[in-house]
């Protein structure tokens, strides 16, 4: 590949983008440095509170296939500059990615982030490691109150990566974060009666 971004913008790809007029912009894209190859310290933290991925892979037909893993925040571990990990978790124990990945490693995570609005798209190869119950409890060593079973590790490797802008992202957000915002929210009431009552006994 001349550019990361070649991963994804094959010589169909960019055919398509002259015919449609937006080849000039990205081609201006590539040149200036364009995507990224390594895990940089804004993806690092940006993984840190994410606690859903969608990982795609396919057989060696080519069929596609989409499987969401998830987590308690930061589930996916980031181990070097081009490796990350996570625990995989006991499922429905269909085995379809792992099969995948026998026979094709290429693979792709897509992350969304709804309640700022981002997009992270990671292009890779992909394999499990199973009978490593120590690296699986390195995973696993900040999940202590996360109620799953891990039965094997993902490691991803990646070859690129980008952010896509937030045009037609809905903003939604988790319920633990609305019960903190409640919670906050409470606690200043209860101040504020408080100082009210105090107010109010003053002033007799």
């Amino acid at each position: 590949m001349t550019y990361a971004s070649d991963i994804a913008f094959t010589d169909t790809v960019k055919a398509i983008q002259s015919r449609k007029g937006s080849r000039n912009a990205y081609a201006q894209m590539e040149t200036s440095g364009g995507w990224q190859t390594e895990i940089t310290e804004d993806l690092k933290e940006f993984l840190t509170t994410q606690r859903s991925i969608f990982l795609g892979t396919s057989n060696a037909n080519g069929q596609p296939y989409i499987q969401h893993r998830g987590g308690p925040p930061g589930f996916v571990k980031v181990i070097d500059r081009n490796m990350l990990a996570f625990a995989d978790y006991k499922g429905n124990r269909q085995f379809i990615s792992q099969g995948n990945l026998t026979d094709n490693p290429k693979a792709f995570i897509f992350l969304i982030d709804y309640l700022n609005r981002v997009r992270i798209k990671i292009w890779g190869h992909a394999k499990i490691v199973e009978n490593e119950p120590e690296f699986i409890a390195e995973l696993m060593c900040s999940q202590n109150e996360y109620k799953a079973r891990a039965e094997q590790v993902m490691i991803f490797y990646v070859d690129a990566w980008d952010r896509n802008c937030p045009q037609h992202i809905p903003q939604r957000i988790d319920r633990e974060d609305v019960e903190e915002l409640l919670q906050q929210r409470d606690l200043r009431i209860a101040e504020l009666e408080e100082q009210v009552s105090l107010l109010k006994a003053r002033s007799k």
